[in-house]
């Protein structure tokens, strides 16, 4: 499954993005490093602090420092989850990419039913919800349900993807995608999900939808008052999308046009 670019990096790059972190941080890592462990794959682990207010970050140095395999990468001011996320697909050097949330609310160990999607030839593997065979441990609110409902609805309609769940925070990527995917990323904050799959969709990468289980944090920072920022956000990446076509990674680098 490597490629070039990934060639004598791990097997597994694992991608945190942490805004304000610091309490669930620490189990966090202890329980992914106790399961990559028992794998017994070489891999990495980055923890790309969004501009914490708490201590995320200095944990994440601790981390770093107690754990070669663990980085803290970090850029100053908040710019957002999608921002966070493509910093650390971009510093990726795994030859599998995975992001998932810091609450684990998909556990580790559903890494383990995607897998086999990368070896079967998918390029992209998103956890999905929405699908009959997932397990929702604890489920959201019901108000909350059917506002996800309502949103997939408006994603499926104003994107023209056919995923019945495009926020799940658990999706795996060879190495290649992931450079190609998240370099031209223009959303840096909530539907940033969904550009990475309307731009998979556009370079013809193959992707699967895979049912996951999910445990329910009670913790989530998407609000009723955000609903008009990704609004905008949606229609954005309809019309910038539309007639555009994404660059590949590979092919911008070999031109030295990187940016």
């Amino acid at each position: 499954m490597a490629d070039t670019e990934a060639a004598g990096g791990p097997n597994l790059s694992l991608i945190f993005p942490c805004y304000n972190e610091e309490q669930r941080l620490p189990a966090t890592l202890a329980r992914v490093e106790e399961y990559l462990a028992g794998m017994g794959w070489s891999y990495e682990i980055l923890i790309v602090d969004d501009g914490s207010r708490d201590r995320t970050l200095d944990v994440a140095r601790a981390a770093a420092a107690r754990n070669p395999r663990i980085r803290a990468l970090e850029y100053g001011e908040n710019q957002g989850k999608g921002f966070a996320v493509r910093h650390g697909a971009l510093h990726a050097r795994g030859e599998r990419v995975l992001f998932s949330d810091a609450d684990l609310s998909t556990p580790i160990q559903e890494l383990e039913r995607f897998l086999p999607a990368l070896e079967q030839g998918y390029d992209v593997v998103i956890g999905s919800r929405a699908l009959k065979e997932s397990r929702l441990e604890v489920r959201q609110p019901w108000w909350r349900e059917r506002a996800g409902r309502f949103m997939n609805f408006l994603i499926r309609a104003l994107s023209g993807l056919p995923h019945p769940d495009t926020q799940c925070g658990f999706k795996l990527f060879t190495h290649q995608a992931a450079r190609d995917l998240f370099d031209p990323l223009t959303v840096r904050r909530w539907m940033f999900d969904v550009e990475v799959l309307v731009l998979a969709r556009k370079l013809g990468y193959r992707v699967v939808d895979l049912p996951v289980t999910w445990v329910n944090s009670g913790e989530s920072r998407v609000r009723v008052s955000h609903v008009f920022n990704i609004m905008k956000e949606l229609l954005h990446i309809r019309w910038y999308w539309l007639l555009r076509t994404p660059p590949r990674a590979a092919r911008t680098a070999e031109t030295g046009a990187a940016r």
